[in-house]
């Protein structure tokens, strides 16, 4: 009878400690599983905010992008202008010294021109032309005198000369051999045409400055 007593006992102590043993095991796994369950929003969250964060970075990446394109553009823009800048300043770039060589020559031009008309219409009509510079105040002479055009044309041809001039030249040349009124047009377009590049210079001029 004793030793159904002792195993008796065994029996309910090991019953005992297998019910505190399972309800041990239960508790863990109910803690287990609320672990894992906050591990997995966890996890979850973290996957969001990577995807949440790979978009960003594939904006950020694209703005970059269309960045950098906008600074290259802004850079070709900028050297284009700066290049027609430049072209515009070599343009522009005339001198003091240019600028009156360029009148002195064109004033020892219109001079030729004054002293041959001087030579084929006379002093008076010289005169005028020297106060007035306006060709159609010009006396016109009625009769041809070669010895007045040959020494206007030696006139001409000095300074065209001088000057290194083709047009004053070919006007020599002209007043030398052409009929009078064929001479004058010759001249009156000569001095017409020294006025359009005088006063093209002067815009040409302001305009720079």
């Amino acid at each position: 009878g004793e030793i159904f007593g002792i195993l008796r006992q065994m029996k309910e102590t090991f019953e005992s400690n297998l019910s505190a043993s399972q309800k041990e095991e239960m508790a863990n796994q109910k803690a287990y599983e609320d672990l894992k369950a906050a591990k997995e929003d966890e996890i979850a969250a973290g996957q969001a905010q990577i995807e949440a964060k790979t978009g960003e970075l594939a904006d950020t990446d694209e703005k970059n992008a269309q960045a950098k394109v906008d600074v290259e553009d802004t850079k070709a823009s900028l050297s284009a202008d700066e290049q027609f800048l430049m072209m515009l300043k070599e343009k522009c770039q005339m001198t003091d010294k240019e600028w009156e060589e360029r009148q002195k020559t064109r004033q020892l031009e219109m001079e030729a021109v004054s002293k041959a008309l001087a030579v084929l219409a006379g002093d008076d009509a010289h005169d005028l032309f020297t106060k007035t510079f306006n060709p159609a105040l010009l006396q016109a002479d009625s009769t041809e005198n070669s010895q007045r055009r040959a020494a206007a044309s030696r006139v001409l041809s000095a300074v065209a000369s001088k000057l290194h001039s083709p047009r004053l030249a070919t006007l020599a040349y002209q007043v030398k051999l052409d009929a009078f009124t064929r001479v004058k047009k010759a001249i009156d377009d000569m001095i017409a045409q020294l006025l359009k590049e005088k006063e093209a210079e002067i815009k040409h001029k302001d305009f720079c400055v």
